[in-house]
């Protein structure tokens, strides 16, 4: 598979955004950028252990609606929910009606919310798993030894649906790790952005 796609305005990306007009503005703007804020980092999570045996266009074309479901990803509103929500849920065909991962969203924001008592937030917590070195990974890896290590630690804690796979494209799409290709005009931006701080609070 190529590396790179050159898109239509002539600047090379990631081989993976040529794969949908979608793709395009969240590979240029969103995937590998630090984040702000623990509802964003709860957000992209919650959609990762949704995508589990799913396609990524599948969740993104879902998103606003997984958004509305989910009151926006707000922790406390969520980890509020009962088990009349989650039947109501599982009629919205605006999302994905897995029972199993509606009931793991709501499973780890009450997880999340003992992470921010415990931790100070979110952000502080998976800062601990940023690679202390920026070396790249090779391309077409689906884990890494942070991943490995991210995921054991939140399956302690209770979470659920955070095997290494899907911790490993949370750390992608979040900016704890900077795997856009070589070549990939956003990479720089995004090593950029990185740099400042990987996870900010």
């Amino acid at each position: 598979m190529p590396e790179l796609f050159v898109g239509p305005d002539g600047r090379p990306r990631c081989h993976w955004c040529g794969g949908a007009p979608e793709f395009l503005p969240y590979h240029d703007t969103e995937w590998g950028f630090p984040q702000s804020g623990d509802r964003p980092l709860f957000e992209k999570l919650c959609l990762e252990g949704f995508q589990s045996g799913l396609s990524w266009r599948t969740i993104l074309a879902k998103r606003e609606n997984f958004r509305r479901a989910f009151h926006e990803f707000d922790i406390d509103r969520v980890a509020s929910f009962t088990p009349a929500d989650i039947e109501r849920l599982l009629q919205d065909s605006g999302i994905v009606r897995h029972r199993g991962k509606i009931q793991a969203v709501v499973h780890n924001a009450r997880c999340a919310q003992q992470m921010v008592r415990t931790e100070g937030s979110l952000a502080a917590f998976f800062r601990r798993f940023v690679p202390q070195t920026r070396a790249d990974a090779a391309h077409g890896a689906s884990t890494s030894p942070e991943s490995v290590a991210l995921s054991r630690e939140l399956k302690k804690r209770g979470w659920k649906f955070v095997g290494p796979t899907t911790v490993y494209a949370f750390m992608q799409a979040m900016g704890m790790v900077n795997d856009h290709a070589s070549g990939c005009y956003v990479r720089a931006l995004a090593d950029a952005a990185q740099r400042g701080k990987a996870v900010r609070p």
